[in-house]
């Protein structure tokens, strides 16, 4: 492959001769110089030749540096958004909608565990907790519900009801007979609570948020509580003077 000095070279040569020669057209009549004049042509038709080949060479390294330049600037973009939602990374991220709690039967030991058992397994009992809110569904919220509420403060609720709902499920799925006195008045109070509208949902109230969380049942919570039915992460069950939070 030849360099661009070497290639202006070689064109400059080319034309050089060409313009010689046309000098000495007039002996073009000279039966001994038609060969040299043949030889002649051929070089101007190579000539023209090499040229196109340059131009369509041109042509596509021109559209190749516009595509170049256009990835160069799409991919400034996106190192400007990479590092924009590096900066912004937000401490609650979402989570699946469901997770599995695995309760333990009574009698069951670590050597049952380390041994297969013989009896059947029990059935895994899921829990289900409310996913957390996403940015996106946050800037979405109305400014009449957010108020000065922050993201954050919304998803510390979040975990902590879904904290609640695990721990009330927990002992709704234990034996009676492994329960302390304190723990089966819970359970009773919550199959009490168990309505025909409650049947298959899982769902709180605030007395449970008071026995299992460090929430504080003020106005802020109950505004957070109007923003999570907004994003259909809990519905109110209202029934004998009580709200029941069903999880969505």
């Amino acid at each position: 492959s030849l360099s661009l000095e070497d290639l202006c070279f070689h064109l400059n040569m080319k034309v050089s001769n060409i313009k010689k020669c046309i000098q000495l057209r007039n002996i073009g009549e000279d039966e001994h110089c038609k060969p040299m004049l043949r030889k002649i042509q051929n070089e101007v038709i190579l000539v023209h030749d090499l040229l196109n080949k340059i131009e369509t060479e041109v042509a596509q390294q021109e559209k190749l540096k516009d595509s170049l330049k256009e990835i160069q600037k799409a991919a400034e973009q996106y190192q400007k958004e990479a590092q924009h939602l590096l900066e912004h990374i937000p401490p609650y991220l979402p989570k699946p909608t469901q997770s599995c709690i695995t309760v333990k039967c009574e009698g069951q030991t670590k050597a049952a565990e380390s041994k297969p058992s013989k009896k059947p397994v029990k059935e895994t009992k899921v829990i289900k907790e409310a996913a957390l809110i996403t940015t996106e569904e946050f800037e979405n919220v109305p400014a009449y519900l957010k108020g000065r509420i922050t993201y954050d403060q919304i998803n510390a609720v979040v975990q902590q009801m879904n904290k609640a709902v695990v721990d009330k499920y927990k002992i709704l799925h234990q034996p009676l007979k492994s329960m302390s006195a304190p723990v089966r008045n819970l359970y009773h109070r919550f199959v009490e609570e168990e309505t025909k509208d409650t049947k298959g949902v899982f769902f709180i109230v605030e007395a449970d948020i008071k026995e299992f969380t460090q929430l504080k049942l003020d106005k802020r919570f109950h505004s957070i509580l109007n923003i999570l039915r907004h994003c259909q992460r809990v519905r109110e069950v209202r029934s004998s003077g009580l709200i029941r939070y069903v999880i969505c």
